[in-house]
């Protein structure tokens, strides 16, 4: 094998051209999908209810974005020469992979780690990817396009939400609250019910992601985009007399994304588009001094940021809080709970998508939500992938952006390829088709529509008219236009969107929503392209022998079967018998739902999803049939078993398992009936293990604790239980100052606890 390192201009093979034209409208196919579709495998949605499977969707998508990669890489080696152009990704890449293989065979749930890392890591394989076919400007170009119409179509459907979705929202909760709660999963009267009311009429936007905050960040990177495209226009408006016309329309997309920025009323998003756009006029102002001091600079923002962030936690460690509302107030709770996680577990963190399972064991008693992220990406990487995973995650971003930031000799930018009408005009029409296809199976229209005409006005407004705005939006960005590539002075936006979205992922989680980490990803390819076709940096060109091409095809081709077969396909068919259950169950086949659960957890040994559900579903089963049936709490015990078995982490499993070992005891004669409830004393510690801040858990233990004669416990327990739901109150209170006072715990085992107190402290006393 030989091996030389080369300028750009390596010549391709044109079987090659063709794949890579391919393989690129796919990339731009996945972009547009992910951002139009509310997906977050690892978040749950409050305000809308995922149609599909998120964790399915992701994966399958992922795959897609890894086959994409193995397919180019494949055929690349298979050619007479593999040429490759270094993204200063790769070490980073490396030792995010190997610190997620460490730190998921410590992790409680196996499955989690696989569907984490998977989502994870394909946005950036993505970009590894991009980096070699992006090989000509109008590629470059269309692709910022594609992210800047998004944002458009984003923009739309935020303005959509403001101001038609969220007042008959609004309507419909108010004719019929118990139906909307019902199908959100919430009980009337609780806290929950409390929330969700504080924020369906906070009229939030959303657009097609989980929250405001993620809405907001993936505008911000449109909104640099978009201003990116513009600058470049207004650069060439002197050499075009006739690009009056498209500048307007260009500005007037810019325009729309950065509305759409605007109506989210993410704090976070806008204050760091204010920062990055700070940075960018700097950039104009003192761009030369900049570049000549740039290492001096950059040690200044390290020790600056360091600084920040210890005055940061000297001040939450003092006033148990950030400076702020109570967003700041709840994310230092998170903060701190997520410190705590990591000096348990400094190695390896908890593993990827495990947080979710070991926050309950470190919240905060007074704390009224239990997240599924720390909101700090810092903390999210550190916590689920550890130091390691932490260095390499950083470095893939950093490195990057160092070498697109280093000095270096400039070349003109070269004018190959095709032009960019040609090249656009296809990539709209295969974007466009797939988001009429694919976005009717991802989001199916749910419920009763009572004509065929209220029918077409759904289909219409949920899946033509993002289409629409799409085409028109695409139109008004790059109409008229002639230029093929980005300039030196539309760069530094690119640069400005992805710090931007860094800082403001500090303290939120928008980045990890795959919709905002594919347009990220994305924009990083596009800065190292620009920068290796503006600073000829070389090329790596193996000539490897047959015997090693074979070798390395078969290799990426088991390495990918693998993956499909270990990490896709289980989730797909244990998914499809859970869905299949879940129907059963609406038709009272419980049974039936029984068997299909069992054979979704042979097919994913990996999760406890099924096992945990179908033991959810034998206590429903013995609660309906109304008789003592034995059979039926043996059948919840040994599925609640197995689940624990797969994740030991989650403490919901322990506390249902609590409940049958009680019901257990209840239906068994004298003899037994302490063997059980000992049984139950115990898993009820394993859940006050896992959720010390839960004063419902603590009530159980006390009351089995009862049971068994153990009044000390049981003493303790009751008081713990009333010393949480004290503190929840006073925060309550501090964060909701004049609202109804909702128990956690409820009014009436509050007022029992206390009590149960009195009563078993004056029989302890002689």
């Amino acid at each position: 094998m030989t091996e030389a390192a080369v300028n750009s201009d390596v010549p391709k093979s044109k079987g090659l051209v063709f794949l890579e034209y391919v393989l690129f409208a796919l990339c731009l196919c996945v972009i547009a999908l992910r951002a139009t579709f509310t997906e977050g495998p690892a978040i749950q949605s409050a305000g809308r209810p995922i149609s599909l499977d998120s964790s399915v969707y992701s994966l399958s998508i992922s795959a897609g974005l890894f086959l994409l990669f193995v397919v180019w890489f494949v055929c690349s080696i298979g050619g007479r020469r593999f040429v490759y152009r270094f993204s200063g990704m790769e070490i980073g890449l490396c030792l995010f992979c190997i610190a997620a293989c460490l730190a998921g065979l410590a992790a409680a749930n196996k499955r989690a780690v696989v569907t984490d890392f998977a989502v994870l890591v394909a946005p950036v394989l993505m970009a590894v990817l991009l980096v070699q076919i992006l090989d000509s400007q109008a590629k470059i170009r269309l692709l910022l396009a594609v992210i800047a119409v998004v944002g458009v179509v984003s923009a739309w459907q935020c303005a959509e939400q403001l101001f038609v979705s969220n007042e008959v929202m609004i309507e419909q909760y108010q004719q019929a609250p118990r139906i909307v709660l019902g199908a959100l999963g919430i009980r009337p009267g609780s806290l929950e019910n409390m929330l969700f009311e504080h924020r369906l009429y906070s009229r939030g936007v959303r657009g097609f992601f989980t929250n405001s905050n993620s809405a907001g960040s993936f505008a911000l990177l449109a909104s640099f985009v978009a201003v990116a495209l513009f600058l470049e226009k207004f650069k060439n408006r002197k050499s075009d007399t006739s690009a009056l016309g498209p500048l307007i329309a260009c500005g007037i997309a810019a325009a729309v994304v950065i509305f759409g920025l605007a109506i989210t009323k993410s704090k976070g998003a806008i204050s760091a588009a204010l920062i990055a756009g700070a940075m960018f006029i700097a950039y104009f102002s003192f761009g030369d001094w900049l570049k000549r001091h740039k290492k001096a600079i950059l040690i200044v923002c390290l020790l600056l940021a360091l600084a920040g962030g210890s005055l940061i936690v000297l001040y939450g460690l003092t006033y148990d809080r950030l400076p702020g509302g109570n967003s700041m107030l709840v994310r230092w709770q998170y903060w701190r709970a997520s410190a705590r996680m990591y000096a348990d577990h400094p190695l390896t963190g908890v593993g990827p998508g495990n947080f979710v399972h070991f926050y309950p064991r470190y919240k905060p008693a007074s704390a009224l939500e239990t997240v599924t992220d720390p909101h700090n990406f810092l903390l999210r990487i550190l916590t689920g992938y550890g130091p390691l995973g932490l260095a390499g995650f950083l470095a893939l971003i950093l490195v990057p952006l160092w070498r697109v930031a280093s000095a270096g000799p400039v070349s003109e930018p070269r004018k190959s390829g095709p032009a960019f009408r040609k090249l656009a005009v296809p990539c709209v029409i295969v974007i466009s088709a797939a988001l009429l296809l694919v976005r009717p199976i991802v989001m199916p229209v749910k419920g009763a529509v009572d004509t065929s005409c209220v029918m077409a006005y759904v289909i219409f407004t949920l899946y033509v008219v993002p289409v629409a705005v799409f085409i028109i939006g695409f139109w008004l960005l790059t109409f008229g236009s002639q230029s093929q590539g980005l300039s030196s002075v539309s760069c530094p936006a690119l640069f400005c969107a992805v710090i931007g979205c860094l800082i403001h992922n500090l303290i939120d989680f928008a980045i990890f929503e795959p919709g905002v980490l594919m347009a990220f990803w994305a924009i990083i390819a596009c800065l190292i392209a620009v920068d290796s076709q503006r600073k000829s940096r070389p090329q790596v060109v193996l000539r490897p022998r047959l015997s090693v091409k074979i070798l390395i095809s078969a290799t990426g081709l088991a390495l990918t079967g693998a993956c499909l077969y270990y990490a896709w396909w289980p989730v797909c068919k244990s998914t499809a018998k859970i869905q299949q259950a879940h129907q059963a169950v609406s038709n009272g086949q419980l049974q039936r739902a029984h068997n299909l659960l069992a054979a979704a957890a042979k097919d994913d040994c990996s999760s406890p999803a099924a096992s945990s559900l179908n033991g959810r579903l034998y206590l429903h089963h013995f609660h309906v049939a109304g008789q003592n049936s034995q059979d039926l709490l043996a059948g919840a015990k040994d599925n609640l078993l197995e689940a624990i078995n797969r994740n030991r982490a989650d403490f919901k499993n322990f506390e249902r398992l609590t409940e049958v070992y009680t019901l257990l005891a209840e239906t068994s004669t004298r003899q037994k009936k302490t063997d059980w409830l000992n049984k139950a004393f115990d898993n009820a510690l394993f859940a006050v293990e896992r959720y010390p801040g839960s004063g419902r858990l603590r009530i159980k233990l006390a009351e089995i604790a009862e049971w068994l004669h153990k009044n000390k416990v049981a003493l303790e327990q009751y008081k713990k239980a009333i010393d949480i739901e004290d503190s929840f109150r006073r925060q309550f209170q501090q964060m909701y100052p004049g609202r109804e006072m909702f128990s956690r715990l409820g009014e009436e085992k509050y007022e029992n606890a206390k009590q149960r107190v009195k009563h078993l402290s004056e029989k302890s006393t002689p």
